[in-house]
C-alpha cells in the first residue's frame, strides 16, 4: 500500500492504518522535494503528483494508493484515478464528524491556506457544519516547522502559540470546544497542542480514512501478508535532500525502514 504525502504527514495517517491492519504492508512516500503542497497551483500540483505517483509505482507496485493530504486530495484524486487501475483514497477535513460530536457549536479548523480556500472545503462547511461557527485558521507555518521538528529537531513551541493566538482571534473562541487537524502533519503534535489548549477535542481524519482502507481492502479481496504482525513499513523520501541523521532516528523509533537512500 502506497501512503503518499508532501513530507511526514503521511506518518499520522499510515499509524491509524497500521493499528487496524497491522499485517499491511505499507510504503510511506515522503515528497520532500515537492513540499509543502498548501503553497502549489492546483494545475501544476495535480502534474507534479500524478507524475510523482507513477514514478514510484513503476518501481515499487501496489495495490492501494493514499494520498495522505488534504491540500492534495482536494484537488488531485481525479486525475490519479484515470491515470490508475487501482484504488486510490484521499484524504478531507473531519468537518463532519466535528461538527457532530460539537457540543457547543463553535469548532476551529486549522488547516494550510490552501485547504482553507479550497472551494471543497467550503463545501464540506456548507453541508455539514452550516449549523457551527467554524473558525477557520489557514497556517502558512505550522506544516513546516514540524517537518523542521522531524528533520532537524527544529524547536516547535513558538509556533504553537502563534497558532493558539490565531485561533482565539475570533470573538466566538472562547466556545470553541472542537478542532479539525485538516492537514496530515498536524496530528503529529497533538500532544503539545493539546496541553497548550486544554478542554478542546482534536478530530483528524486518521481512523476514517483507515476504516475506508480495509473496507476497500474486504470489497476487492486484495493480500495481506498471512501473519497478523507481519506488515513491513517502509519509508521512501522524494527530493535532492538525503534524509538526516535526526529524521532516521525518530523513524526507527517508530519501527519504519528507511529505504531508496
Amino acid at each position: 500500500m502506497l501512503i503518499f504525502d508532501s513530507g511526514v504527514g503521511s506518518l499520522s495517517i499510515g499509524a491509524a492504518i497500521h493499528q487496524l491492519i497491522p499485517q499491511a504492508n505499507l510504503l510511506y512516500t515522503m515528497d520532500h522535494g515537492g513540499f509543502p503542497y498548501g503553497e502549489w497551483q492546483e494545475e501544476a500540483l495535480v502534474t507534479h503528483i500524478c507524475h510523482s505517483v507513477s514514478a514510484v509505482l513503476q518501481q515499487y507496485p501496489s495495490d492501494i494508493i493514499v494520498i495522505a493530504c488534504n491540500s492534495a486530495s482536494t484537488t488531485v484524486l481525479p486525475a490519479l484515478r484515470r491515470m490508475v487501475d487501482i484504488p486510490v483514497i484521499g484524504v478531507v477535513p473531519a468537518i463532519k464528524p466535528a461538527a457532530q460530536q460539537s457540543r457547543s457549536g463553535v469548532i476551529g479548523l486549522l488547516a494550510t491556506p490552501g485547504t482553507v480556500a479550497r472551494a471543497y472545503t467550503a463545501q464540506l462547511i456548507e453541508d455539514f457544519a452550516s449549523h457551527c461557527c467554524v473558525i477557520p485558521v489557514g497556517s502558512r507555518v505550522l506544516a513546516p516547522a514540524i517537518e523542521s521538528h522531524f528533520w532537524h529537531k527544529e524547536p516547535i513551541a513558538e509556533v504553537l502559540d502563534n497558532v493558539k493566538t490565531a485561533l482565539y482571534n475570533h470573538p466566538r473562541a472562547n466556545d470553541m470546544d472542537t478542532v479539525v487537524l485538516a492537514c496530515t502533519h498536524f496530528p503529529l503534535i497533538q500532544k503539545p497542542l493539546a496541553s497548550l489548549m486544554p478542554n478542546i477535542s482534536w478530530i483528524d481524519s486518521g481512523e476514517a480514512i483507515a476504516r475506508r482502507v480495509a473496507h476497500v481492502i474486504k470489497e476487492g479481496n486484495l493480500p495481506l501478508g498471512s501473519n497478523i504482525n507481519a506488515g513491513v513499513q517502509r519509508v521512501l523520501v522524494l527530493g535532492d535532500k538525503r534524509p538526516t541523521a535526526i529524521l532516521y532516528e525518530q523513524l526507527n523509533a517508530l519501527g519504519l525502514q528507511l529505504i531508496g537512500c
